[in-house]
């Protein structure tokens, strides 16, 4: 499955990246010139502790690279009959009502209204349009929810 983000999001990411490959570089550089400089690098704990920085600063980049590389940036939604990553749905659960934003995992924050395609809800509501109800089956038991509007 494609994962996506916003143009925002991807625009963070890429940044991100951007001042880990040099000033977090160019500090773990430093680092490890400064701890060789202590001699016997066997038994140098501080040459130790920026390698291991390296190798994490190091991994972080290769995950920044991936995501960059392999994601799909969400264009605006804009009018639709039917929910896909992007829009925004008004649903209706027992009464209550909530809007929710379908974005990619590496967004999602239920707690902001941004649910992940790949959540439970997020997966029952792609492809669905406006006055369906369907049901998810979630820890708590079944769900049913009623789509009021998509954007």
């Amino acid at each position: 499955m494609a994962k996506y983000l916003t143009k925002k999001r991807y625009g963070e990411l890429k940044e991100k990246l951007d001042e880990l490959k040099n000033s977090g570089r160019r500090e773990i550089a430093a680092r490890l010139k400064h701890a060789k400089s202590f001699g016997d690098l066997s038994e140098n704990s501080e040459y130790q502790e920026a390698r291991d920085s390296q190798r994490q600063l190091e991994r972080r980049i290769g995950e920044l690279e991936e995501v960059v590389r392999t994601s799909q940036i969400i264009e605006k939604a804009g009018e639709s009959e039917e929910v896909g990553v992007g829009s925004k749905v008004t649903l209706k659960k027992n009464g209550d009502e909530m809007v929710y934003t379908i974005v990619g995992s590496n967004e999602a924050q239920p707690t902001q209204g941004l649910i992940s395609n790949e959540s439970l809800i997020g997966q029952a509501l792609l492809g669905k349009k406006s006055g369906e109800s369907f049901e998810v089956e979630t820890p708590a038991g079944k769900m049913t929810y009623k789509i009021l509007d998509i954007e």
